[in-house]
């Protein structure tokens, strides 16, 4: 239980270095002032270009990664056990409540591909990764293939995380992957939870 507690402090401190901050200030930009305000690597690419932002992003999604890969090569966690649930939801709430910023942070979204990559071997993140895609594409369709509206946007990436878990179903993963989806997904409808609301209050 110790070493599990040791792995998941250090999955949050992972998850928790904002890498799309330190890179913003290196670009001296301020994403506060940058769409919805988060200090995520989305807003960095909008705000620095795509070299800052694809950095970012690529380091999100590492630290998502490796902490739960690292796991799971040594044998500290399987993808029956149950203690892997706390460890893959550690970066993603280190992201989301980083100590370095006061406990602000991004949407979560290269952090949650890193560590679906190492739980799955990359294929849900593969299948996560094509659902966006294509209701991006219908999105766009909607509205006059126009960009949508970062509301829409978020209702896109939580909508596609619910798709996720059919597939997760019709491949017959464990129980603790489903739990941990279970896990990832309430702290994504929580990092979205203000576009969910200006979203559904339009279409509802």
């Amino acid at each position: 239980m110790m070493a599990l507690g040791l792995w998941f402090i250090l999955g949050f401190l992972s998850g928790s270095v904002m890498y799309a901050h330190l890179l913003g200030k290196i670009a001296r930009v301020d994403l506060r002032a940058i769409g919805d305000g988060n200090p995520g690597a989305f807003n960095l690419w909008q705000a620095a270009g795509y070299r800052f932002g694809l950095l970012a992003v690529i380091l999100d999604f590492l630290k998502g990664f490796v902490p739960v890969a690292v796991c799971l090569q040594t044998g500290v966690i399987h993808p029956d056990d149950p203690a892997l649930i706390p460890i893959a939801a550690a970066p993603v709430l280190g992201h989301l409540f980083s100590p370095f910023l006061r406990f602000r942070g991004g949407k979560g979204i290269a952090v949650t591909f890193g560590v679906w990559s190492a739980l799955t071997a990359f294929e849900v993140t593969l299948v996560y990764a094509v659902i966006l895609a294509v209701l991006l594409v219908v999105g766009r369709a909607l509205n006059g293939w126009r960009p949508v509206s970062s509301e829409a946007d978020s209702f896109q990436v939580v909508i596609g995380m619910f798709a996720v878990s059919v597939w997760l179903h019709q491949r017959s993963y464990p129980a603790a992957i489903f739990w941990g989806w279970c896990a990832n997904i309430a702290l994504m409808i929580w990092a979205h939870r203000t576009g969910l609301r200006v979203f559904l209050k339009k279409w509802i």
